[in-house]
């Protein structure tokens, strides 16, 4: 009779996108000690065949396979939306076939699929995505909401056909996906992450006058209008 050691998987696959020839991947490393409410490990995985991706910059752990890295020549355009969203200046490609693994982190990773429209995220929080999104910058409408909205006078805007990875500052099951249909959501706070279709952004008071904003205890609220979703994490920060 002979002793068979099975050994436990390394990781374990929390989350997953797939589209034409690619595979997006959030894996978690399995602690060898469990200490109850440790954080984890994750590291996004990509597989593709045929196809390419747009990552930021060091981002790269290792890969594998026929995969060539292009780095795209820095544009004005380019160098302003890296500069005011936090994000590196080039975003470099990886064209091919094969396995690409990010740096690992302690973060959370919010895998998205974007269907011919735009989502406008907190800068910073971008990871990678495919090469059919674009990747850039959109300001603020009005200095009110540039100075007070908590989100600075930037974001970054991710707009097209495809699939999007971001970091999360909480975990992806606290993040509530609140759907607007031509409606209004308010507010008390900077706890949205995003927002996904033709939704606007501003500052305004909770009532008409700044002495009743006052009194009510709220003073300035987040106002998102139009129709598509907004990300809220009400755990951020608690």
């Amino acid at each position: 009779m002979s002793n068979q050691i099975t050994e436990e998987p390394l990781t374990r696959v929390m989350d997953s996108v797939s589209g034409e020839g690619i595979l997006f991947e959030v894996l978690e490393y399995i602690p060898t000690i469990k200490v109850p409410g440790a954080r984890k490990l994750k590291q996004v995985k990509v597989t593709m065949k045929n196809r390419e991706i747009r990552m930021e910059s060091g981002a790269l752990h290792f890969m594998k396979g026929d995969v060539t890295i292009e780095i795209p020549k820095a544009t004005a355009g380019g160098i302003f939306s890296g500069f005011v969203t936090n994000e590196k200046i080039v975003k470099p490609l990886y064209k091919g076939s094969g396995e690409i693994y990010l740096e690992p982190s302690y973060s959370d990773y919010i895998l998205i699929n974007i269907d011919n429209t735009q989502l406008i995220a907190d800068k910073g929080l971008f990871c990678c995505c495919e090469s059919t999104l674009h990747v850039g910058a959109v300001s603020q409408k009005n200095l009110m909401t540039g100075l007070a909205g908590g989100e600075g006078f930037f974001q970054t805007l991710i707009k097209g056909t495809g699939i999007c990875v971001l970091c999360s500052p909480v975990p992806v099951r606290e993040i509530m996906q609140v759907q607007l249909d031509n409606e209004t959501l308010k507010v008390d706070g900077t706890f949205a992450l995003l927002r996904l279709g033709d939704v606007e952004f501003t500052i305004e008071k909770s009532t008409r006058t700044l002495l009743g904003s006052a009194a009510s205890g709220e003073g300035l609220l987040q106002v998102f209008r139009g129709t598509g979703q907004v990300w809220l994490a009400p755990t951020l920060g608690r």
